[in-house]
This record gives structure tokens, sequence and C-alpha cells, in this order.
């Protein structure tokens, strides 16, 4: 696996397996972005604007400072305009080490209507106990002050819906933003179809709380990225041999 700054080589193939499964599984298309810290707390990997996410590549990403000016990484390219959601947010939250930034439908359609929030209702969702805010701009985050604006928005969460536009969902690892990212649009599916049987009955804090105690989350990451992993080398989206790489013989 050749490719700039060969250090991040299995950082570097987390982002584009999580980009190409996300992209299978239906929550990236032809926008959205995945980022990691890296390792050093210098800056970030990110795709670029133009990189197809269904065919992203380990070395294909761009190394960028929390400026989101391009280290290393092939001269044409270019991060993505959004790239102050991954800068600034990781500027104001050392506990974040990667972030994704997608476009879920059933999530979103929560930010289009009163009175109906997007709350926990999957045992899963209890990671979203203390709130999902929702940053009131829809327009896009293309520059420092609206990155800044977004960041005070999510403040101290882990994850935030931004009105008529997406989601910004932040975890202490790759693997596990694709785990938030899937459990996420998969709450406020459940929420969506249980809100058209009748009234919704929410996890109650306590609930949640009783979950979140008795939860392996180490485990439950490991889990469901091995098997997202096999999935997407199964349907030949994700290629077999990333797998070393990626901690997976």
């Amino acid at each position: 696996m050749k490719g700039h700054n060969a250090g991040h080589e299995t950082l570097r193939a987390e982002i584009a397996a999580c980009t190409r499964i996300m992209n299978m599984d239906g929550l990236i298309d032809y926008s959205g972005h995945v980022s990691a810290r890296l390792p050093d707390g210098a800056g970030l990997l990110i795709q670029s604007f133009d990189d197809s996410r269904a065919a992203l590549e380990p070395e294909d990403l761009l190394v960028c400072d929390f400026d989101g000016t391009v280290l290393d990484g092939a001269a044409n390219k270019k991060p993505p305009r959004e790239i102050f959601i991954h800068t600034e947010i990781m500027r104001a939250r050392p506990d974040v080490n990667s972030i994704g930034h997608f476009h879920p439908e059933t999530a979103t359609m929560f930010t289009l209507v009163e009175d109906r929030p997007l709350i926990p209702v999957k045992n899963h969702a209890a990671r979203w106990m203390d709130g999902i805010p929702v940053h009131p701009d829809p327009g896009h985050i293309n520059s420092v002050s609206s990155g800044k604006s977004l960041s005070a928005t999510l403040g101290p969460h882990h994850a935030a819906l931004i009105r008529a536009h997406g989601v910004v969902v932040t975890a202490e690892s790759v693997p596990a933003l694709l785990v938030d990212s899937v459990h996420f649009e998969e709450n406020a599916k459940t929420l969506f179809h249980a809100a058209a049987l009748g009234t919704v009955r929410g996890l109650s804090r306590d609930e949640m709380t009783s979950f979140m105690e008795r939860f392996n989350r180490t485990a439950h990451v490991e889990k469901l990225w091995k098997y997202y992993l096999g999935r997407g080398v199964d349907e030949g989206k994700v290629p077999g041999e990333w797998l070393p790489a990626l901690g997976v013989r």
C-alpha cells in the first residue's frame, strides 16, 4: 500500500474502509467525509473533495493541518470544502479522534418538524443520552467561523444534527465512528417507524444509564468493525488485501 506518509498506513486503511462501508450501507453517497486525528496531534487525515466515496484508496487521503492547509498529498487535490467541521471540532475537543459528516435522510428529517426531537429509542443510542443538539444554520460549513459555530453547537456531545442538511458524529477512533454512525441512523429509522404506531416511549435516563454501565464499548466496536469489514470484502467493496493493515488476519 504505497502513498504519502506511509507511517499512517493503518489509519489510512481505516478511513478508506470506513468510507467505502458507509457508502455501501447508504450513509455516505457522492458527498460526506470521514477524518482521523494524526497520532502526533499535528493535523488530520481526510479525503479530497473529488475522490469517489465508493472507491476511496488509502493513498488518496490528504494530510491537513488544523487551518485546513494541505501538508501532504497529491498536488492537484484539495480537501473537502467543509473541512472546517473537522478542524474546528478537533481543536475544541481533544477527546475526539475521528469525525464523520454525512447526510442521512431519516435522521435529518427530525430537524424539519416541530416537537419531534431525535431521542434515543434503541439501546445503543444511549451513546447520545446527554442530547443531540441541532445546529440552526443549514448552510455549508465552509469557513473557520462556521466551523467554530458548529463546534459550539456540538459542545461536549457525541453528535449534532445540522438543520435541513445532515449530521456530525464524533468518536474516539475510526472503527468506533463507523459503529456510531450506523447506530445513529438506525435509531432515527426506528423512532420514525415507532411514531407511526403511536405514542413513542423513549428510553428513560435510568434505562440508558443502566445500559451504559453494563456495556462493553470496546468489545462491541471490535465485533461490528470485523462484521462490516467482512461484509465489505464479501460484497467487493473493501479489498481483501487491506485486511492485514486493518489488523484482521
